[in-house]
């Protein structure tokens, strides 16, 4: 039984070897196995600045030391480093039992204050006004009274049926009676008339007093929360559960790697030929399999006075994955940049570029003979600056071959072909100049 496994699986490696051509037989056209259909494009001659490959190091876009905006004690640190967070995500959560009593305290202080206020505004109620004019009218009665039995009185002195005193008593009963009345009037037309305007504005004030108190408390609460300022990755850690933190220290630090920024320092010399807005290959020797171009985003006009370069900042977009960022913060890189004067070239499309074995290929089309469809060769290249959507590669190639740019992420040495389309080479720049 074993033998006959051995033999069943030699056949089959055997037949797999058959149709991969290993045996220098070829597949027939319309096989299975026969001619991939594949894009081509011609190899483009052109005046090119000279490039020159700098050692950067990569950097996050953005960089946020988040800390503490008041004093406490961590209650909750619900974040690791290496942790992918969202923007607005709590980092850290302190101790606010104490602060969330004094907003209420404060928030019913402030509801007082409404209430006060709103009584003023909304003036004296109906009762109230019939109570002060029931009041009115019975000092006005007593008034009266006191007016008709003043006249009497005067008129029994003046017969002499009562002495002096006892007008006088009168007399001061009915001065007495009359203020009453004075008195009673002012209250009715102020409960009439209603609170002050003043009055009003002063438990206005008071409300907005008491506001301030609450939003300031709750801006304090708020801040007892640190939380990430973007999408990012916690990249340190600064405190731990249960540790008091003052005002101004560190809790985390956020990177931001959607985007990462190489930085490299380019001579006094060939800083001139790098403009802001180029794209220029950038080979991360930690990811072999991938080629990213960059963009010259900023150029730092201060140089290192002991060794005369400038930095230089190129934007690379990132790729997430489920494992995290492709690109991480610190790896080594490196960056072709322009650092020449124009000279001829080859340029190649980006997609024409295959990686893989530690070395980059261009598959050039190798024309068919008596009746036999074309077939590729594998030329390894050296890559330059890039141009437009070109990349200059240096290499085995001449101005008047073809490349493949689409199907060739398989194909194999000498493997047959059928050229589906062919895509007229446009120059990539422009007077000899990567556009900006």
């Amino acid at each position: 039984m074993i033998s006959s496994m051995i033999s069943r699986k030699l056949t089959i490696r055997l037949c797999t070897l058959l149709s991969l051509g290993m045996f220098g037989g070829a597949p027939a056209w319309g096989q299975p196995g026969g001619p991939k259909p594949v894009v081509v494009t011609a190899v483009v001659e052109q005046e090119i600045a000279a490039g020159q490959t700098f050692v950067g190091t990569i950097t996050p876009v953005r960089t946020a030391a988040v800390g503490s905006a008041v004093d406490g004690r961590v209650a909750e640190f619900p974040v690791n480093e290496g942790d992918f967070v969202r923007a607005g995500q709590p980092l850290a959560q302190l101790l606010t039992a104490t602060i969330n009593l004094e907003i209420e305290a404060a928030e019913s202080e402030l509801e007082l204050r409404q209430y006060e206020h709103a009584e003023l505004k909304n003036g004296s109620l109906k009762e109230e006004i019939d109570q002060a004019r029931a009041a009115m009218l019975s000092a006005q009665a007593v008034q009266e009274y006191q007016l008709k039995r003043l006249g009497r009185a005067e008129e029994l002195f003046q017969r002499n049926a009562l002495n002096s005193e006892e007008l006088q008593l009168i007399l001061s009963q009915k001065i007495k009676a009359d203020q009453d009345y004075n008195q009673s009037v002012a209250h009715f037309q102020l409960i009439e008339q209603g609170p002050r305007q003043e009055r009003i504005q002063q438990a206005e004030a008071q409300v907005k007093i008491q506001q301030a108190i609450v939003d300031k408390l709750k801006d304090q609460l708020v801040k007892h929360t640190m939380k990430a300022p973007f999408d990012g990755y916690i990249s340190t850690e600064h405190t731990e559960l249960g540790q008091w933190v003052q005002r101004g220290e560190l809790v985390a630090e956020v990177i931001a790697l959607d985007q990462v920024d190489v930085l490299a320092y380019v001579p006094e010399r060939a800083i001139r030929f790098v403009k802001k807005g180029q794209q220029v290959q950038v080979e991360i020797p930690a990811l072999p399999e991938h080629l990213f171009i960059g963009t010259v985003e900023l150029i730092i006009p201060q140089a290192d006075v002991q060794a005369r370069t400038f930095p230089v900042k190129v934007r690379v977009d990132n790729t997430i994955t489920e494992d995290g960022p492709l690109i991480k913060s610190g790896m080594m890189v490196r960056v072709t940049l322009p650092t020449g004067e124009l000279r001829k070239s080859l340029i190649v499309p980006k997609d024409a570029i295959v990686l893989g074995l530690g070395q980059k290929i261009v598959y050039v089309v190798v024309p068919g003979t008596a009746g036999q469809p074309p077939t590729v060769r594998p030329v390894p290249v050296t890559l330059g600056t890039t141009a437009g959507d070109g990349i200059v590669v240096q290499g085995e190639l001449s101005a008047t071959d073809q490349v493949v740019i689409r199907g060739n992420d398989r194909l194999r040495p000498g493997q047959p072909i059928a050229i589906s389309q062919t895509v007229p080479a446009t120059p990539p720049t422009e007077n000899g100049v990567a556009p900006n």
